[in-house]
Formats: C-alpha cells, sequence, structure tokens
C-alpha cells in the first residue's frame, strides 16, 4: 500500500530485556470487544424505548431529542482527547475506569426519577464512553501485527457493526419483557451486570500500554473542537424539536468559525514542534484521510437507516417492539458473516471490497424501498428480510474494511490519538445521520404520510451509497 510521508514520530521504547511485548490474548480481546459494544449499542437501543420513556416521565419531543443526543454530542466531544488520555495514563487503565464510569452512569439513567436527571445521566454516559472507547483500538494496534491484527480489526468491525443493529433488536426484547415491572429502565440497568464482568475480565486479560513519549493535554484544540461539535450537533439534533429558535441559528454560525480556528490552532502546534490533539501531520496519512472521507456518508446514511426504520416499523406497519427487532434479524446475521469473510476477500481483491460492498447495499436498499412502496402497510417479516439481509451483508464489507484501513498506516505511538479521530469521525457522523435524516423523515412525515416519509428517506440513503461507492474508488490497494 502507497504511504504517505508524516511528520517522524519517536518509536515507542521497547520492551526492557526478559521481558516480553505486550500480547492480547483471546480473553483479551474479546474483553476489549466487549467494552466497543457496550457505548455503540446504547446510542442505539433507547431508540425504541423512547415511546415508554416519554409516557413514563412525562417528557416532551425537545426533551426526548436530548436523551438521544445529549449522549451522542458528549460522546463525539470527548473521544478523541479519551485517546489522548489513555496514551498518556495508560490505556488499561483508562479503559477500567471508562468502563466503571459507564456502569454508574448506567444504573443513575435506569434510576433516573425524571427526563432531566435522565438527559444529565446520558451526557455523563457518553463522557463515560468517550474515555473507555478509544483504548480498544489503541490497544489492538499496540499488542497485535500482521494477520493477528487484521483478524482483530476484523472483529472490531464487525462487533461496531453488529452493536448499531443489536441494540434495537435487544431494546425491543427488553421493553416488551417489562422484566420485574421495569420497563424502558431495563435497556441501562442490564448494562450494570455486564460492566462488572467485563472489569474482572479487563483486570486478568488486557496488557497496560501508552505511548513511548506520553504528551500533555492540548488545551485550547481540545476546547476548540469541542466548540466545533457542540455547535454543530446540538442544533441539528435539537432544532426541528425546539422550532427552530434563534439560538440554533446562532450556533450553526459559530461552526465554521470554530472549526477553522480548531484546524489553524492545531497545524500551528504541530509546525513548532508540539503534539496538538489532532495532528495535522497525521491526517497526511493517505489511507486515513480517504477512509474517513468514505466512512461521513457511510455511517450518516447507517444511522439515519436504523432510526427511520424503527420508526417507521413500529408507527407505520404497526409492529411491535419484539417484531421490529426480529425485523433486522436478517442484518445482523449478514452483517456478522461478511465481517468475518473480510480479511480473506480483501487478500484476493484488495480494497475493491467496499466498492462491492456498496453495490450490494444499494440493491438492498432498493428491495427494501420496494417492499415498503408496493405492500405498505401490510408489510411482513418474509417480505422484509431480503432487502435487509443484502444491506447488512454490504455494510459488513464495508465497514470492517475501512476500519482496517485507516488505521493500517497510524504510527504504533499515536494509536490512540488516531483511534480517538476515526471513532470521532463515525460518531459525529451517527448524530448527523439521526439529526438530518431522521429530521427529514419526521418532517415529511405529518403532511406526506409515513409511506412516503421512509421511502423519501431511502432514496436519500441510496444516494449516499451511491457516494461512498464512488469514493471508494480512490482507496489505497490494500492486501
Amino acid at each position: 500500500m502507497t504511504q504517505t510521508s508524516v511528520r517522524p514520530t519517536p518509536a515507542p521504547p521497547g520492551p526492557a530485556a526478559g521481558t516480553a511485548a505486550p500480547h492480547l490474548g483471546g480473553l483479551g480481546l474479546f474483553t476489549v470487544l466487549l467494552g466497543a459494544a457496550l457505548p455503540l449499542i446504547d446510542f442505539f437501543i433507547v431508540n425504541v424505548a423512547l415511546p415508554s420513556i416519554e409516557h413514563d416521565l412525562a417528557a416532551g419531543p425537545a426533551l426526548l431529542e436530548l436523551v438521544v443526543g445529549g449522549y451522542g454530542v458528549a460522546y463525539a466531544v470527548l473521544l478523541v482527547l479519551g485517546g489522548r488520555v489513555g496514551d498518556t495514563f495508560g490505556r488499561r487503565r483508562l479503559f477500567l475506569v471508562g468502563m466503571a464510569a459507564f456502569g454508574v452512569t448506567s444504573l443513575a439513567c435506569g434510576l433516573a426519577p425524571n427526563a432531566w436527571t435522565l438527559v444529565a445521566a446520558r451526557v455523563a454516559q457518553g463522557a463515560a464512553s468517550a474515555l473507555m472507547l478509544p483504548q480498544v483500538l489503541a490497544t489492538i494496534q499496540a499488542t497485535t501485527e500482521g494477520p493477528r491484527r487484521a483478524r482483530a480489526m476484523s472483529l472490531y468491525g464487525a462487533t461496531a457493526g453488529l452493536s448499531m443493529v443489536a441494540g434495537q433488536i435487544l431494546g425491543g426484547v427488553l421493553v416488551a419483557a417489562d422484566l420485574a415491572g421495569t420497563g424502558w429502565r431495563a435497556v441501562f440497568l442490564v448494562n450494570v451486570p455486564v460492566v462488572l464482568l467485563g472489569l474482572v475480565l479487563a483486570v486478568r486479560s488486557v496488557p497496560d500500554t501508552r505511548a513511548g513519549r506520553p504528551a500533555a493535554v492540548d488545551v485550547p484544540g481540545t476546547l476548540l473542537l469541542a466548540l466545533s461539535l457542540v455547535s454543530l450537533l446540538l442544533p441539528l439534533t435539537e432544532g426541528r424539536a425546539a422550532g427552530w429558535p434563534l439560538w440554533t441559528w446562532v450556533s450553526l454560525g459559530v461552526f465554521p468559525v470554530a472549526a477553522a480556528a480548531f484546524y489553524l490552532t492545531e497545524r500551528r502546534a504541530d509546525r513548532r514542534g508540539r503534539t496538538p490533539l489532532v495532528p495535522p501531520s497525521l491526517l497526511r496519512l493517505e489511507s486515513l484521510r480517504r477512509g474517513l472521507v468514505l466512512l461521513l456518508p457511510f455511517s450518516v446514511g447507517f444511522s439515519g437507516f436504523m432510526f427511520v426504520l424503527a420508526v417507521a416499523f413500529q408507527q407505520g406497519l404497526g409492529m411491535g417492539p419484539v417484531t421490529a427487532g426480529l425485523a433486522l434479524v436478517p442484518m445482523a446475521l449478514s452483517f456478522f458473516a461478511a465481517s468475518l469473510a473480510g480479511p480473506r476477500l480483501v487478500g484476493r481483491f484488495g480494497t475493491r471490497v467496499v466498492t462491492a460492498g456498496g453495490i450490494i447495499q444499494a440493491v438492498g436498499i432498493g428491495l427494501l424501498l420496494a417492499a415498503l412502496w408496493y405492500g405498505w402497510p401490510h408489510v411482513g417479516l418474509a417480505a422484509l428480510a431480503p432487502g435487509v439481509a443484502l444491506a447488512g451483508l454490504g455494510q459488513g464489507l464495508q465497514l470492517p474494511v475501512l476500519m482496517r484501513l485507516m488505521l493500517s498506516d497510524v504510527p504504533a505511538d499515536r494509536a490512540g490519538v488516531g483511534s480517538g479521530v476515526m471513532i470521532t469521525a463515525q460518531q459525529s457522523s451517527l448524530a448527523l445521520g439521526v439529526a438530518t435524516l431522521g429530521s427529514l423523515f419526521l418532517a415529511l412525515a405529518p403532511t406526506a404520510g409515513l409511506r412516503a416519509a421512509v421511502c423519501t428517506t431511502l432514496l436519500v440513503q441510496l444516494g449516499l451509497i451511491a457516494l461512498t461507492a464512488l469514493l471508494s474508488l480512490r482507496l489505497p490497494r490494500m492486501r
């Protein structure tokens, strides 16, 4: 693969004489992947619980948007900082702290007595996720190499995609089961025993790694990145429900100014030999730069698609939460199968696997679109299954390969920063997908009807898939 030069980075010091290099075993890999699954599941699990939350806590549309958006914004804003802190203080330590905080904040969400308490707990839960998740990829990068790294990255991609789908499936099952009368609270309380198990396993099986030369926290860069993401994501998330008041437009106007200031600040720090939060020299890596450009439309389309289906299946097709979850099972199975086959296919066909995945995904969305348009409102699981399965198959051929590609040339000493940059781009795009495609769907539904709204949204997603497939032709070859 062609590698673009970046500013030289001192290699991390090797292990002391007689000391083995950190090694991530099978149990350790399972543990960090468990930590990767929890934040992504919780981004989507709440979708099917929103009607119950609205009823129990008397929460209006704006507060419900904050339950979803508050988590996503806090998560996206702090991810890069979480990667930097892990590089400095040790990735296992931050993984343990983040997982413990995720368990505590999940408990707070499940016990929230009112809507505002739930919003505050969700923001804190997003911050905990941002401490935990960057350590996963950074640990994999620092403790594996060659075929083992390719397999680990493939499993990470499979975990990420499955978590997004499984979140809505699991949410529907838990809400319908109403365990011990907990109702929607179970979608948060279920995290607590999982976190306890994860903490025990992490202490026993996850090796500790850190950057060879820890860098100080980039305070100006952190604040400007936070301002950039908040000024974009918060108004897009809250604007529709709040009626687009003046503050939303002011905030959107702040975004380009804050983003430009962030870039200039980081470039100046990089040129002066400091270590900025997001080194522009890192973005000169062709694999990372082109992968990020492709990840944006993919993630926007994915999250918007999942949100719209959650609403359309329940409100338009009259499905219960469990049936709506079962409708996504073919997607989860095909995604997982494609993810596992990815390394072998990439070894034979290179990054053209991503292009093929985009084409297959487009065919699946087209079949789903036809089933919904011609069968509405009496569309059963059998009619939905072919389109949903092909969409999942195509997504599974894209996401794991992209993640492996983007981090393939990142120096080991910058693994935490590289992971944070990639996950921040993904998370911000997921939030943008819900805010943009979700808002389009909800805006069309009252006037055009649910069928027209969901089909229009799927057509927009087809456009995003076409863009992704075209961009994939410019990816560096990887075999």
